[in-house]
């Protein structure tokens, strides 16, 4: 565990390193690719959120890769250069402050996306060898039942639990659990839809929504 903190000094470098994380996370890339491609405003499409599942629904395989690296890159890029600058501890810090950017974006009145391809860009960034088994666990849950929003409701499950008792990493699973909470609160419809059986597959396409502040269905 590191040293008892002193809030009183340290409480200004974790409010930036919070800041810096948040507005590299705020920043829609779903939304950037979608419009530079011509295809409009993606919360006026399928789910309305804008992360890559729904882009995905566009049929633009190539956007919905490049919203999946680049939401996920910019938790790495965030939790990468504060990591080498101040450490682990402002590290975990920063992250929150991107996964917080990413679900909350102040340029888009708050409405952001699910956070998952941000929470293991997080974790590729902050401990590696955990995001290569929360990714596999994605993609197992995601190749078997073809349900985005189950995939990661049960890798944000698992992932503070293998980082408490399988990797020792106490303060990061904290963090993490604060994380895994805050996607499952964002992912409350699709739990109503999985428990209805009215959730939309992996690939599937959705009509466009009238209401363009819509919240999203599947997610990242």
């Amino acid at each position: 565990m590191p040293d008892p903190i002193s809030w009183e000094l340290a409480w200004p470098y974790f409010l930036a390193a919070l800041t810096f994380g948040y507005l590299l996370g705020s920043i829609p890339f779903g939304l950037i690719f979608t419009r530079m491609a011509g295809l409009g405003d993606i919360r006026k499409i399928g789910s309305g959120n804008i992360g890559t599942t729904n882009v995905l629904r566009t049929g633009r395989k190539s956007l919905a890769l490049a919203t999946l690296l680049g939401d996920g890159l910019k938790g790495t890029v965030a939790v990468l250069i504060v990591s080498h600058l101040y450490g682990q501890e402002m590290a975990l810090i920063t992250g929150l402050g991107a996964f917080l950017g990413h679900l909350f974006p102040v340029w888009l009145k708050f409405k952001g996306g699910k956070g998952v391809a941000t929470y293991l860009g997080i974790l590729l960034g902050i401990f590696w060898p955990m995001f290569l088994l929360a990714a596999g666990i994605w993609i197992a849950m995601a190749a078997v039942f073809r349900y985005s929003s189950l995939s990661a409701l049960t890798m944000a499950l698992l992932t503070p639990i293998l980082l408490w008792l399988v990797f020792h990493q106490v303060q990061m699973a904290e963090m993490f659990a604060l994380l895994s909470a805050l996607a499952w609160a964002k992912h409350h419809e699709n739990i109503g839809r999985l428990l209805r059986g009215q959730e939309s597959k992996i690939g599937s396409k959705s009509k466009p929504q009238p209401d363009a502040a819509a919240p999203g269905s599947g997610g990242a």
